[in-house]
């Protein structure tokens, strides 16, 4: 047993359900990682998700977790407006993190846990590790190789849609498990579609183009109400938002995180240079191969299921890049196998974001401090 982490859950809503409790509940990890505790503020709900997922504490408050719950790390899956604090205290105590995005929302935040961290000799996974997939890899090399001729400009982003509203734990009945309230991605602090969705463009983004410089940005709230069980939803976090983002020599980027619409394919960056473009996952319209892209298409979790660590049943469970995050700070912990994962990059994008919003209510660019 001392050579398996102990990982205590925080929050048992959509993504725990989802992308952590069943992962690290299968039998071929449990040489590695074992649910020691989940924690959640709703009443029985901790309960329900460790019955249901065998999980071997459950409690209604984090302090009561990581008083007693006999963990050695958690997984930070609560409203993203809470993170910084949430990781704090489990520095303080004595644990590892993964936060799943994102990890703070400002980078003085993520600062202060990155120095606290080190300090304390504990380690910090900061999903979503986009650099994994080896599609991503693939196009950096790509475009380091000048297969696009000199690179112009990128664009990235996403959308919220009604996708909160819609998904399956959100639209239950009685079940306390399927009956989350989606209100907080709607709401300040963490709230709003840079800090849920278009995270995981930006991480690819500076994954593959390397450190941002400055931004500029145009942001505000366009859908000021959302209905969620027939009870309306005040908005006030923003939700229509541009980011122009320059990497330096002129290479510049733009970034949406909207309402609705998309200018590229899913979360994907699209690349343009003066000999052609990478959108999606093709090079001038034809298929870019890469490690397994030839096994993609027959491949449950599709491009998911070439991550590292998803064998076996993990093909079959949703959210398996956030199951590949948390093993990555697993191997971390048991062998000091470190991760591209890092609080630095996490950091980074998480400073994109808030200069993003304070250019866009003072109207100056932003210089940028991280890399």
């Amino acid at each position: 047993m001392s050579n398996i982490v102990r990982m205590g859950v925080v929050g048992a809503g959509a993504i725990a359900q989802r992308g952590i409790l069943p992962h690290l509940s299968q039998q071929d990890v449990q040489d590695r990682v074992r649910l020691g505790a989940v924690c959640d503020p709703v009443p029985g709900r901790a309960q329900a998700a460790a019955e249901k997922y065998g999980v071997t504490h459950a409690f209604t408050t984090y302090e009561e977790l990581l008083e007693h719950g006999d963990v050695d790390a958690v997984s930070i899956a609560s409203p993203i407006g809470l993170h910084f604090e949430q990781g704090r205290m489990a520095l303080e105590a004595g644990k590892h993190i993964h936060f799943n995005k994102t990890m703070t929302t400002t980078a003085d935040e993520a600062t202060t846990l990155i120095e606290m961290a080190r300090a304390r000799g504990l380690k910090i996974v900061a999903s979503p590790g986009e650099m994994l997939r080896p599609h991503n890899q693939r196009i950096r090399q790509l475009i380091t190789d000048g297969a696009i001729g000199d690179l112009c400009w990128a664009v990235c982003g996403a959308s919220f849609g009604t996708y909160h509203q819609d998904e399956s734990e959100f639209r239950g009945g009685s079940d306390v498990l399927s009956n989350v309230d989606p209100s907080w991605y709607f709401r300040s602090p963490g709230g709003g579609p840079l800090y849920d969705m278009t995270v995981y463009a930006l991480h690819t983004l500076t994954g593959i183009l390397g450190s941002a410089r400055r931004v500029t940005a145009l942001s505000g709230t366009r859908i000021a109400e959302r209905e969620w069980r027939g009870a309306l939803v005040p908005c006030d976090a923003h939700d229509n938002t541009l980011i122009l983002i320059d990497f330096g020599n002129n290479v510049f980027a733009l970034a949406h995180g909207t309402p609705a619409g998309r200018i590229s394919e899913g979360f994907a960056p699209s690349f343009f240079g003066t000999r052609g473009a990478i959108v999606g996952q093709k090079l001038n319209g034809a298929p870019i191969e890469y490690p397994g892209s030839d096994r993609v298409a027959e491949l449950p979790g599709g491009v998911q299921s070439l991550l590292p660590h998803v064998v076996g049943p993990h093909h079959e469970i949703m959210e398996q890049h956030v199951y590949e995050d948390i093993m990555q700070l697993v191997d971390w912990i048991r062998d000091g196998t470190p991760t591209i994962v890092s609080a630095e990059h996490a950091r980074h994008v998480i400073e994109i974001i808030e200069a993003g919003y304070r250019a866009a209510a003072t109207g100056v660019a932003q210089e940028l401090t991280t890399s």
